[in-house]
């Protein structure tokens, strides 16, 4: 039986695509640069807020001066937007009770700022629900390097093989098969099917309950 389950937060836990594009076409509009439709930033996220801000912006900006100062702007504008239209996915509440009335592990591992990602789980989910949250932080690697996934099992003394890791992305299936989790894909969530089975999802969730029915 599965001990524990390492969830992404972005597009698995919470529909939050709304709010980092208002935030971000706040950005582009402010410098006079194209917007996007909020379609395009499923495809933006998932490598960190630095990586979404590049790809948001008109690709003759790219240089790192623009770059960290349209990620900062929209860090301010986010940290006004972030809870505006942000919400659970239908099942997600139920899903998390579920697993704590079996006993099993629940922990968050994100892209997104540390900061915020704390922020948006203690809001929608309270401090004490997650036993580990964890963000991006300054000299971690972000996902799909193993190493914040396998710092969550350390402490929690759960073999990384009884770990379930469910993410919407394929950036989260390379981090379960990097870190030997088993990868389980969220199809409710920004990216398709074939990017989660491409990437070594091993099985594919319509509904966050049917997790449970996996464990």
């Amino acid at each position: 039986m599965n001990k524990g389950v390492i969830f992404d937060l972005d597009g698995t836990l919470l529909n939050t695509i709304d709010d980092m594009a208002n935030s971000m076409n706040f950005v582009l509009k402010a410098h006079g640069f194209p917007v996007h439709e909020v379609e395009k930033y499923r495809y933006f996220v998932g490598n960190g807020m630095g990586k979404m801000v590049e790809r948001a912006l008109p690709v003759e900006t790219h240089d790192d001066k623009m770059i960290k100062f349209c990620l900062k702007e929209f860090r301010n504008e986010y940290n006004k937007r972030w809870h505006e239209y942000t919400k659970p996915y239908d099942g997600i509440n139920e899903l998390v009770d579920k697993l704590h009335s079996m006993g099993i592990s629940i922990s968050v591992l994100s892209n997104k700022a540390d900061d915020f990602a704390r922020l948006i789980i203690d809001k929608f989910f309270g401090k004490e629900c997650f036993d580990i949250v964890l963000g991006a932080r300054k000299g971690i690697p972000k996902k799909p390097s193993p190493q914040a996934a396998l710092e969550i099992s350390g402490i929690l003394k759960i073999h990384p093989r009884e770990y379930l890791y469910l993410g919407d992305s394929g950036v989260d299936m390379n981090t379960a098969v990097n870190a030997g989790m088993y990868p389980v894909g969220a199809v409710w969530g920004f990216r398709e099917e074939s990017e989660l089975l491409k990437n070594g999802a091993k099985v594919l969730l319509k509904n966050p309950l049917e997790l449970i029915e996996l464990i």
